[in-house]
């Protein structure tokens, strides 16, 4: 490992974002940042492009309207806000100003899944995957290691339409090299093997899959673990080649199962490839407990041990889900 991924590993997937969002504005004068009171931003972007640089406080619904006039006036807006806000709240000027006009808005969303449980209910975003990847023209990301986040910042900023990013808000362990293969709408194949395909997106959730991986490899089981880094566009070919060379996915994700990367690789499997499919996240409810990121996932069994005895059960012939 190099010093510069040492770094990284050691930084939030948020942080190494807006770093990375700083230093490429520095390159590219189209850049600009919209920031909702988030802390930290005004530090670092705001101290740096000063001019770039515009708080609108917790008005989330004017920020992503002015962020569609400043892309529709030929700049590169990068939107910064939580992932319930930025889903729900402002919800109908993301829909409307940015994504009907198919302009390159960029929201950068924390406290995505249940990594703002210490909050409770009304910060936990459930469903922001779900809305973001149901509007036309929305690129869809949810980078799973701090690596992985800041070499999107230059990727997005070419993309000519708009995107949604959740990022994290701690530390974790990086999933490959830091300099390993990455492109927008592309898998990274971390595993490869031929009993089950194990499909996640998000930090936790891929190292939960990463984890179960190495547990099935001691027990004589080989899986594939595909990091689905860009739920939207689907990388469906690399999705249906594992499918077809494994017979049977399981999904891992903090999120819904309903409407996220579980119900996106549903659909493609059913068009493409139906095979057996399970998916692991949180059920149909509200979350009902206040805790930590790790307290809530294991509550909802988004663990390498769920994935484990999941797939194991699984390839015994005992359906336990």
């Amino acid at each position: 490992m190099t010093a510069h991924s040492q770094d990284l590993a050691a930084t939030t997937g948020r942080d190494a974002f807006r770093q990375a969002l700083t230093e490429h504005a520095g390159q590219d004068p189209r850049i600009w940042c919209c920031d909702s009171d988030m802390g930290g931003v005004a530090q670092g972007f705001g101290a740096a492009h000063p001019e770039r640089y515009v708080d609108l406080g917790i008005a989330e619904a004017t920020m992503m309207t002015t962020a569609a006039a400043l892309a529709a006036a030929g700049k590169v807006p990068f939107v910064h806000t939580m992932a319930s806000f930025a889903a729900l709240r402002a919800g109908e000027q993301v829909k409307v100003d940015i994504a009907y006009n198919n302009l390159p808005v960029h929201i950068a969303a924390t406290h995505g899944g249940l990594s703002g449980g210490h909050f409770g209910p009304t910060h936990q975003s459930l469903e922001d995957i779900a809305v973001m990847r149901a509007l036309p023209h929305m690129t869809v990301v949810v980078p799973s290691d701090s690596a992985t986040a800041a070499r999107l910042v230059p990727l997005l900023a070419d993309l000519p339409g708009p995107s949604y990013v959740r990022l994290a808000r701690r530390a974790t362990a990086p999933v490959g090299p830091a300099d390993r293969p990455f492109a927008l709408g592309r898998a990274d194949v971390l595993r490869e093997g031929g009993d089950v395909t194990l499909v996640a997106c998000g930090p936790q959730p891929v190292l939960a899959a990463l984890g179960a991986a190495d547990r099935l490899a001691a027990d004589g089981l080989a899986a594939t673990v595909l990091d689905m880094a860009t739920v939207k566009p689907l990388d469906v070919p690399a999705l249906v080649a594992a499918a077809e060379r494994t017979g049977r996915v399981l999904t891992v994700e903090d999120h819904s199962v309903i409407g996220g990367l579980g119900s996106a690789v549903a659909e493609a499997l059913a068009e493409h490839c139906p095979v057996p499919l399970r998916r692991i996240g949180v059920p149909d409810r509200f979350c009902d407990r206040v805790g930590g990121h790790d307290e809530l996932l294991a509550h909802y069994g988004i663990t390498d041990e769920r994935v484990y005895e999941t797939a194991l059960a699984w390839h015994k012939g005992v359906d336990v889900l």
